[in-house]
């Protein structure tokens, strides 16, 4: 006979742990329990040694565990046995201990759940919160761990007798599903009009109400898991144009949630690793590419080649499509442009009376709203551009535990934060653009609940080096509230390349190709097409974008003229008139421009590839403008032609100090005697992309000559780009590169914090 003592950390909470480990007890004959703790799940065992030795190679196996069951480390310990033991048992949470356990992220409705919602037979037919162990919300309704029901915002709802014998039979695929519920106890459904006027209050006919509603042309603010979404016809241009209207969202494309598969299929290219990503069960918008022609409303996304869709995750959205004629609609995060995600019914019904014309709300509240994730494949393998709903607050672990905990800021620009807790880097949903006061207020609620979460209590503090960033300064009172001395401050891509070092754990030194729009610098300029040799503890900056003059500061993002006329005085290239009135009519500010970059007023120097993107698509005819982060470039990518293999003349400059530079006057000069020529845009496009791609790959060769050295992390905003993020990839692996392109953390700013909790990390443990 044997006793031992095991820990498991992970998803281990929220998953059909405890039940799947009573079975397996049961199955084997040992004694003792099991209980969800602070830290995660804690087991006691007592068996012949030979049981016990099959017990943990169950628990291992991931074939025999529930699918959501995700256990990172298990630790255990031999123990003095208990004679008097005679069953195993599940025992009552505990709360004592610092919090580390896995939290798990809101999860799609199962298979098994939509089964009995759509059987007449079932007493919870047609439930539009129906859940069980393997799926519903979670994140979005836990205050505080452990995960159980008094704990999150299904405490005020009793459950009815039928719900509790679920919820406590060991058997029943609900034992311990907290959000349980049914029509007689759990939360319900109704329809406001704008003024808040209740119009529906029962299941069915609410439901059915809103889809009359939907295909008369209306916009409905729907209350989903994770917060509110707006919603039209999405094959209605008017109402989609009146969207936009109200929303003050000008042409940034909408996403878009269909009945099912098929449906999507019918408008967009679903390969096998976007079926698989759209099917998942954390179910994220993934971008695919456009079937034209195509009976979607085209005001949804123009100006691009790829259209966002996801598929339906809550019980209640299946119940809408189930609807006559609901089969796609528009579904974008509910709130003014730019704001924070609504998830309160007051406040959506106050702040989008405007915007909305009825409310489909619940009674569940949501204590954490959290936007839906977003992703593409990029060689063949999913990958971020927003992580959040459906897979946050996921833990990414660290192979040693750090020496201090640590609170990473981010960056300003779509802000996540991260908080390191021992081997865990505990990184936030997509926050937004710390630009206005409601996302900042926004940013600061979420920091102190994360934190209060997993009780984080950091001992030290990083953030970008720019000084006029929020987060910058908000770290700076962070670490003044709290008595904390060690502040770091952490030059942005030296943290976009440690961010894939840190999700791959790599050792040592490494390439790093950064490629953004803006980044502080250490020379104070505008740095944003990188070539870096670097480790957690230190970067050397072997080569860049050859430096040009941007004015006009933060315009320059908007008015691609800035970058253009920057771009081209640098290169020695002179503009047409003809070119210059094509981009930008007004020739009085043309003039001006042109005297900032000569005589440097109000100008900063910039190796940024981002504003290298925005003159480009101005040179070819896109646009003089961009009204959302990134439109000219995303209109540039949407025209290429991905089988087109030729690109312009490359240039990269030794310097005299051992470094060297892209230059991007034969690009320039490229485009512009092909806009002369009349050649196709498509072509123009093409050619651009694939330079771009050779010129960082010249950067990738150059890095290996000096130094040895073959790993390359990719990483910066650029890298959404999927046309060159996939030939660039492509091409380093011909040539003998290892890649390591991010997966767990977006490309862009939304993994700026992990990296600088890395580099914070390996810091702090050299500084003591």
């Amino acid at each position: 006979m044997q006793r031992y003592q095991i820990y498991l950390t992970g998803r281990v909470q929220g998953v059909g742990c405890r039940p799947f480990i009573y079975k397996l007890a049961q199955t084997l004959a040992l004694t003792g329990f099991v209980f969800n703790d602070s830290r995660g799940v804690t087991v006691e065992i007592q068996g012949s040694p030979k049981s016990i030795e099959t017990f943990l190679c169950q628990l291992q196996d991931v074939g025999s565990r529930p699918e959501l069951l995700r256990i990172d480390s298990v630790e255990k310990s031999e123990i003095a046995i208990v004679p008097t033991e005679a069953a195993f048992v599940i025992r009552v949470s505990s709360d004592q201990g610092s919090p580390t356990a896995g939290v798990c992220p809101d999860i799609a409705v199962c298979l098994d759940c939509l089964a009995e919602m759509r059987s007449p037979n079932d007493f919870r037919y047609r439930y539009p919160f129906i859940n069980c162990t393997q799926c519903g919300p979670r994140y979005s309704i836990i205050k505080t761990i452990p995960y159980d029901r008094p704990n999150t915002t299904m405490a005020e709802f009793t459950m009815c007798p039928r719900c509790r014998g679920q919820y406590e039979d060991v058997a029943d695929r609900r034992f311990h599903a907290q959000p349980v519920a049914c029509p007689v106890c759990g939360p319900h459904v109704s329809l406001l009009d704008n003024r808040g006027k209740l119009i529906e209050s029962q299941n069915d006919s609410t439901i059915a109400r809103a889809a009359e509603l939907l295909r008369k042309g209306k916009i409905l603010a729907i209350k989903g898991i994770g917060g509110f979404h707006l919603a039209v016809n999405a094959f209605d241009d008017r109402a989609v144009k009146l969207l936009r209207q109200r929303k003050r969202r000008e042409a940034k494309p909408f996403a878009m949630m269909a009945a099912n598969l098929e449906t999507i299929r019918r408008f967009a290219m679903v390969d096998l690793a976007s079926e698989e990503l759209l099917a998942n069960s954390s179910s994220p918008i993934v971008l695919l590419d456009k079937i034209e022609p195509n009976l979607l409303a085209a005001s949804v996304a123009e100006g691009t080649r790829r259209l966002g869709f996801m598929l339906p995750y809550a019980p209640l959205h299946y119940l809408l499509f189930s609807e006559p004629e609901i089969e796609v609609l528009v579904m974008t995060s509910a709130n003014l442009s730019d704001d924070p995600l609504i998830c309160d019914n007051d406040t959506a019904l106050e702040q989008l009376n405007t915007v909305a014309d009825y409310f489909l709300v619940h009674d569940r509240p949501i204590y954490r709203q959290v936007d839906d994730s977003v992703m593409q494949i990029v060689a063949g393998k999913p990958a971020f551009l927003r992580r959040s709903r459906g897979f946050v607050p996921e833990t990414i672990h660290r192979r040693r535990p750090a020496i201090k905990d640590i609170f990473a800021a981010g960056a300003d620009l779509k802000n996540t934060f991260c908080f390191l807790k021992g081997d865990q880097f505990i990184l936030s949903e997509h926050i937004g653009d710390l630009e206005k006061p409601a996302i900042c207020r926004h940013y600061i609620h979420s920091i102190e609940h994360l934190a209060g979460l997993f009780e984080a209590k950091p001992q030290a503090v990083v953030c970008d080096l720019h000084p006029g960033y929020f987060s910058t300064q908000y770290a700076m009172e962070y670490a003044r509230n709290h008595g904390i001395h060690t502040v770091l401050r952490v030059q942005h891509h030296w943290a976009h390349a440690a961010s894939g070092i840190a999700e791959y754990n790599l050792d040592g030194r490494v390439i790093a190709l950064i490629a953004d729009g803006t980044g502080y610098g250490t020379d104070g300029a505008v740095w944003g097409c990188e070539c870096f040799v670097c480790s957690l503890t230190e970067f050397d900056r072997l080569g860049h974008l050859a430096y040009y003059l941007l004015g006009g500061g933060d315009l320059a993002s908007v008015e691609p003229i800035r970058p253009l006329l920057g771009l081209c005085r640098a290169a020695g290239i002179e503009l047409s008139d003809e070119i210059l009135r094509r981009i930008e009519p007004d020739v009085q500010k043309v003039q001006l421009i042109r005297q900032q970059i000569e005589k440097k007023i109000a100008t900063v120097p910039s190796s940024s590839l981002g504003r290298l993107f925005d003159a480009a698509a101005a040179l070819v005819g896109l646009g003089s403008r961009n009204s959302f982060e990134a439109q000219l470039p995303i209109a540039l990518e949407a025209i290429a032609d991905t089988n087109y293999t030729e690109s312009y003349p490359i240039e990269v400059v030794d310097r005299p100090d051992g470094t060297f530079e892209l230059s991007p006057r034969a690009i320039l000069g490229g485009i512009i005697d092909d806009m002369r020529r009349n050649t196709d845009s498509a072509v123009i496009a093409s050619r651009f992309h694939n330079a771009i791609a050779d010129g960082l790959l010249r950067f990738a060769a150059k890095a290996r000559q000096k130094t040895g050295l073959c790993d390359v992390v990719l990483s910066g905003g650029v890298f959404c780009n999927q046309y060159l993020s996939n030939r660039l990839i492509r091409l380093l692996q011909e040539n003998d590169f290892r890649v390591f392109f991010k997966r767990r953390v977006p490309a862009n700013d939304g993994g700026i914090a992990l990296g600088q909790a890395a580099i914070a990390a390996a810091t702090v443990k050299l500084m003591d």
